[in-house]
């Protein structure tokens, strides 16, 4: 399969922000167009469209919280390419981008208790649940990295 990630600039920002996911994703799933807004205004925010060939297929966009921690806070892949493998590609990807900063020693990820395609599919690329966020609303999974 041919998954890349590629920059969005002028010329792809209007297809990612007409990506969209299920009825049901929607409620676990922040707008393309508004993590675009933030990141533009937000230092240390990443966002990449997910490419199928030549064809943008979903958004991701991690943060950096700290100098040693990065979190993913957008994965997305468009209604009409899911259940292709895209999603786990693509965040594969990015997971290997992020090892790749220095002095980043942990990414991490949060999703609802109650998403539990997101559980799984979290935990299949490594990432270890550690407990509720904050708020006590999210869980929190991570990926500890050896650098």
């Amino acid at each position: 399969m041919d998954i890349s990630l590629k920059p969005i600039d002028q010329s792809n920002y209007s297809v990612v922000c007409d990506l969209a996911v299920t009825d049901y994703q929607s409620e676990y799933v922040a707008c393309n167009m508004w993590s675009l807004v933030e990141a533009a205004y937000n230092p240390g925010y990443t966002c990449r469209a997910i490419y199928l060939q030549s064809i943008a297929v979903g958004f991701i966009m991690w943060v950096r919280e700290t100098p040693v921690k990065i979190s993913i806070w957008r994965l997305m892949v468009d209604v009409h390419f899911q259940s292709q493998g895209i999603g786990k590609a693509a965040l594969a990807l990015a997971i290997e981008h992020i090892r790749q900063i220095d002095g980043i020693r942990e990414i991490e990820i949060s999703y609802s208790p109650a998403n539990r395609i997101a559980r799984s599919f979290y935990g299949s690329l490594g990432f270890k649940e550690v407990g509720l966020d904050e708020s006590g609303k999210d869980l929190m999974a991570v990926i500890t990295l050896n650098n």
